[in-house]
């Protein structure tokens, strides 16, 4: 039961956010004209780092045999290159290599044993915990740019520019930038092959969630 004490799954441990906001001064005391044209704008941004979410690596094997359809966990090997996945072929007492499945097998050996995470087989016992391969980190700046027009003392019209991941960092997440949202497509839930060792879309999240790409959107706003 030890192994199934981890991190929750959407548990980013670390946040860091910065936010700023620059209220342009140009032109605040002058005329109509000088005030509402060349000056009343206003520039704001939020800048974001977290570190990552977790996932559970998976065999997408029945390897404890008890008959269900969930893929149970792989085998860690603590000397392993972090964040390597490898399949595995099946051996029989002589060491000679036999097909996935015979009932001639009694181990299976790596095809890669400096990987981290190996597949288990059909009857092979799991080790692994839960939670405990890194998805990728979150590193993000929004910015907004607001123009103001002063139309009375009380009432005003605002026409704003929104930018979202202006830099259009590359950022493939297992969610959304700004909130726990998931960023779910037609990969992600048909898929579980970027959590098996065996699949050479192993730790590859890029290739089935959104790289959050630059968002931008126009604002119009009426205050009174």
């Amino acid at each position: 039961m030890g192994r199934d004490r981890g991190n929750s799954i959407l548990d980013r441990r670390h946040r860091f956010t910065l936010s700023e906001v620059y209220d342009a001064p140009w032109f605040r005391h002058s005329g109509w004209f000088l005030k509402n044209v060349p000056g009343n704008w206003l520039v704001s941004g939020t800048y974001t780092f977290e570190t990552p979410e977790y996932a559970t690596v998976q065999s997408g094997v029945d390897s404890n045999l008890n008959g269900d359809a969930a893929g149970d966990r792989a085998i860690v090997n603590p000397a392993g290159i972090a964040n390597v996945g490898s399949d595995v072929y099946a051996v029989d007492k002589n060491g000679n290599r036999v097909a996935t499945g015979s009932a001639s097998t009694v181990a299976y050996v790596a095809v890669n044993p400096n990987a981290r995470y190996i597949e288990a087989q059909l009857g092979a016992l799991t080790n692994s915990g839960r939670n405990t391969l890194a998805t990728n980190r979150i590193n993000n700046f929004d910015i907004s740019l607001t123009k103001k027009f002063n139309i009375t003392e009380s009432k005003h019209f605002e026409f704003a520019g929104q930018f979202f991941n202006i830099l259009n960092h590359p950022q493939a997440t297992p969610g959304s930038l700004n909130d726990v949202t998931p960023a779910l497509t037609s990969l992600t839930t048909a898929s579980r092959n970027f959590l098996q060792p065996s699949n050479p879309a192993f730790n590859n999240f890029g290739a089935f969630f959104s790289s959050n790409p630059r968002t931008i959107q126009i604002v119009g706003r009426f205050i009174f």
